[in-house]
């Protein structure tokens, strides 16, 4: 039964963030609205991790089996796909070495301004 009440709590923050997608006219992904919707609530203690981390866990536990279906999908165009497999190889390593660069800068000028406001407090 926890795990159903988690898993509704999960599923109406992803209706929001679907109605944020069908009223605000940007092309952003209902799912990405979802995500910052919960972030939102979770940081400001609306929702408790507690409220939702089960079911949170059991999903990302999960998660590998989702990727079943696109695999498969591939098998299924792959006479289509090896016509171009060295370009698709080369986007997909650019934009993950790109993703893996953006992603550790923005981390560490998170945590370099966390220090900085950390440092300024115990100053004062």
């Amino acid at each position: 039964m926890v795990y159903l009440f988690q898993f509704c709590v999960i599923l109406i923050v992803c209706f929001i963030g679907e109605i944020f997608h069908a009223l605000i006219p940007l092309p952003i992904p209902a799912s990405i609205y979802g995500l910052v919707i919960m972030f939102i609530l979770l940081s400001l203690k609306i929702i408790k991790l507690e409220k939702i981390e089960k079911t949170a866990d059991f999903l990302i536990q999960i998660m590998p089996i989702m990727f079943v279906p696109p695999a498969v999908g591939i098998i299924k165009v792959w006479a289509n796909l090896k016509n171009i497999l060295v370009p698709f190889i080369l986007i997909i390593i650019v934009t993950t070495v790109a993703v893996m660069v953006v992603t550790g800068k923005t981390t560490e000028f998170v945590i370099k301004s966390n220090r900085r406001k950390s440092d300024e407090r115990n100053n004062n």
